[in-house]
């Protein structure tokens, strides 16, 4: 137990901090859920409209179901690129030793540059015509007969605003991850490999089980923000064409700011809020299985 004085030091030290979690986090959330119960378009009276409007979202609204399939694809796009490539990528890095350092900065530039910037990027890059990167590529390769306009392709649309996502932070798990490999035991990993074991058996049995939990975390921050992801897909697509890559998200800001009903806006972000939260709960139930 700690002594009356340092526990008082505590709570003072975490005041300020947990003041601020409650007006910018909580505070808003609250009064979404309040907002979700009533009709308003931001001028006239609000109106009592109890859970009409959430009924209305789960059983009366076919756009919300096709942005919730449109999100859940986002989500895996967003997972592989960057959980499974920063892992990857963080392994690498342990193999090198000349120029890491440079090559960390280099991986981390994406998650500090502007995202507007990106979505310029990824726009010329998929750009048909002029011809963008990616079609260049294919032609340089005898491909033309893949190319295409990738942002205005139905069946490619929601992969493309995909990939800059998960371009952007793959560098930000890569330097995450590759922290966690740095305090992996090496002798273990040496007394494995004289025993026999390969690289796959080093990295499952040793590896993986002593980074779990950065790991849980990292997919946690992954899943979360793929989950609430807005800006990119927003700049490069809007949501086009017709509804292809419009996500919750996007759905729920032109909900409020271009339909200006409040209130059904407020209950599509209760709906993100619950699934943040039920995801977070599937990934510690599924990780908790594994480990016993």
């Amino acid at each position: 137990m700690l002594p009356h004085r340092s526990r008082t030091s505590v709570i003072l030290f975490l005041l300020p901090a947990l003041l601020l979690f409650g007006g910018g986090v909580l505070l808003p959330i609250v009064q979404s859920l309040g907002l979700s119960f009533f009709r308003w378009d931001g001028i006239s009276p609000m109106s009592f409209v109890g859970l009409d409007n959430y009924r209305q979202l789960l059983l009366g609204d076919p756009v919300f179901w096709s942005t919730f399939a449109n999100q859940a694809v986002y989500l895996v796009v967003c997972l592989v690129l960057q959980l499974g490539g920063g892992l990857a990528v963080a392994s690498l890095l342990l193999t090198i030793t000349r120029g890491r350092e440079v090559l960390k900065v280099l991986y981390l530039l994406p998650a500090v540059i502007s995202t507007t910037a990106i979505a310029l990027l990824f726009q010329r890059i998929y750009s048909a015509e002029p011809m963008g990167l990616v079609n260049t590529l294919l032609s340089a390769v005898g491909l033309d007969g893949l190319a295409r306009p990738w942002l205005s392709d139905l069946h490619t649309v929601l992969v493309a605003v995909s990939v800059p996502e998960g371009w952007r932070f793959l560098g930000l798990y890569t330097i995450i991850l590759y922290a966690a490999l740095l305090s992996v035991p090496r002798e273990l990993e040496e007394a494995a490999r004289l025993d026999g074991a390969n690289a796959w058996q080093c990295f499952w049995k040793i590896r993986f089980p002593h980074i779990r939990p950065v790991w849980i975390t990292t997919t946690i921050m992954a899943t979360t923000y793929a989950l609430r992801g807005f800006d990119v897909p927003y700049l490069l697509t809007n949501g086009g064409p017709g509804h292809a890559s419009e996500l919750v998200t996007t759905y729920m800001y032109k909900t409020a700011f271009t339909s200006t009903n409040y209130g059904y806006a407020s209950a599509i972000s209760v709906f993100i809020v619950v699934e943040c939260l039920v995801a977070v709960g599937l990934i510690f139930a599924l990780l908790r299985r594994k480990e016993s």
